[in-house]
């Protein structure tokens, strides 16, 4: 999709992690598209990623303002927002707990959800995509609408509104909803841009400057397609922990939900 830039559009919101999904959007509205982007990070300090994810950040808004020096005028500083200064809020938490019991999804989509309200935030980007547990939840919930930049997107359907799904993800839209992590790679590989989406980063945990092969976004890359990102020694740690803990995971956190109740 390609799109015409007025004089008056607006800089795209978009929540940029260093990861593969929000770089593939970046380089579209950067690359293809050169509109103004204000990125948002949310910064988990529990997390051991935090600074990778950051320093991944940089690198790759370095590299482009090297070779595509349009983009030194288009791609704002990285707005930070820190987790554990996100305050709770009532119905948020209450819709994520009730999504939670029917698909578990992770206390990152409060704290966003919050974020936004809190700072009147209506429209940033999430890059939510096929195959990813959000996708599937939403998927019947989106509606075709005009992006406040200019462009078509998806966001959920205003008539949703009063349910869990809608009070947790009224902030957002979705950008690459109807692709996968492989067709984001072809079509990066058409482009040139296949360099900068292997900078990407996405492992939680990792083990000596490597991905560890076990975190959530390491597993989710592996059955994405991607494997070729995990190190091979961690690739075969990885199958034995995807095959024989990791079926236990959900049991265990439902039993232990019952034993709160």
């Amino acid at each position: 999709m390609n799109v015409s830039r007025s004089a008056n559009a607006r800089p795209v919101n978009l929540l940029w992690t260093g990861g593969w999904d929000s770089t593939f959007r970046l380089l579209q509205l950067l690359l293809r598209d050169r509109m103004e982007v204000a990125p948002v990070y949310l910064q988990d300090g529990t997390r051991a990623s935090t600074r990778t994810e950051l320093s991944t950040m940089a690198r790759i808004g370095e590299r482009l303002g090297e070779e595509h020096p349009h983009t030194r005028g288009l791609l704002r500083p990285v707005r930070i927002a820190d987790a554990a200064e996100a305050e709770e809020d009532a119905a948020i938490e209450r819709a994520l707990r009730e999504v939670r019991k029917r698909v578990y999804i992770g206390s990152q989509y409060g704290w966003l959800a919050s974020f936004c309200k809190r700072n009147g935030i209506e429209d940033v980007e999430l890059c939510v995509h096929v195959d990813d547990k959000v996708q599937a939840l939403l998927g019947d919930c989106m509606v075709e609408t005009e992006h406040p930049a200019g462009y078509r997107t998806l966001r959920l359907d205003p008539r949703r509104e009063g349910t869990a799904e809608f009070e947790l993800f009224r902030y957002f839209s979705f950008p690459v909803f109807r692709i996968d992590k492989l067709g984001m790679a072809r079509q990066a590989e058409a482009v040139g841009w296949s360099e900068y989406m292997d900078m990407t980063w996405f492992c939680h945990s990792p083990a000596g400057g490597k991905p560890c092969g076990v975190c959530g976004p390491c597993v989710y890359t592996i059955e994405e397609g991607l494997a070729r990102r995990i190190p091979p020694s961690r690739r075969a740690i990885s199958f034995f922990y995807r095959h024989l803990a990791l079926p236990l995971k959900g049991p265990l956190r439902q039993m232990r939900a019952s034993l709160r109740r």
